[in-house]
């Protein structure tokens, strides 16, 4: 047995840590600025144990990226899950677009990160593709098909805004965009 499998024995959580410190690095230094070094240096692991659990950096950013998704679209489920109206289908998203999905700036960023990555990357796509899915999944519980791909691309963009404003994003606008956009529902 090697070194390395022993002290991973004694450390079954450290893959974990590294793909949330990758995460971390991501969120503090853009996909660009992200190496094995820095990662590894956030979750406190020796250098050489990345190569131990992860081929490379895109399996890596695969892992990390897969996720927040997953975080992401958990949590967008379960909000639209919860709702047994269509009133409480509407302040379900008015909640998730406002301070419920990205409720940090740090997944503000990491979203922006897997966008762009994405958009550059086909291989990351399939990521991104199966989010929006999950996500139109969970629209379709309350609305027709073409109205839950109109909210999703609604909730990205104000999502986009809320990232890059300078001013606090007021909910009243974004209770009037939902509202014109299941105005047809």
């Amino acid at each position: 047995m090697t070194q390395e499998r022993a002290r991973g024995r004694r450390d079954p959580d450290r893959r974990e840590r590294i793909i949330a410190a990758c995460l971390d690095v991501i969120a503090g230094s853009g996909v660009a600025g992200t190496s094995h070094r820095k990662v590894a240096a956030a979750a406190g692991v020796p250098l050489g144990s990345m190569t131990y659990y992860f081929s490379g950096m895109d399996e890596l950013l695969r892992e990390a990226f897969a996720r927040f998704a997953t975080s992401v679209s958990d949590e967008f489920e379960r909000a639209m899950a919860a709702a047994r109206t269509p009133a409480e289908a509407r302040a379900a998203l008015i909640a998730l677009i406002t301070d419920t999905v990205f409720d940090s700036h740090r997944d503000l960023v990491l979203s922006h990160e897997l966008y762009t990555l994405a958009a550059r990357e086909p291989a990351f796509r399939d990521l991104t593709n199966a989010w929006m899915a999950r996500s139109r999944a969970a629209l379709e519980r309350h609305f027709d098909p073409a109205t839950a791909r109109m909210v999703d691309a609604l909730i990205e963009g104000l999502t986009i805004h809320r990232a890059l404003d300078t001013e606090p994003q007021d909910p009243r606008t974004v209770a009037a965009a939902v509202d014109r956009i299941l105005g047809g529902a």
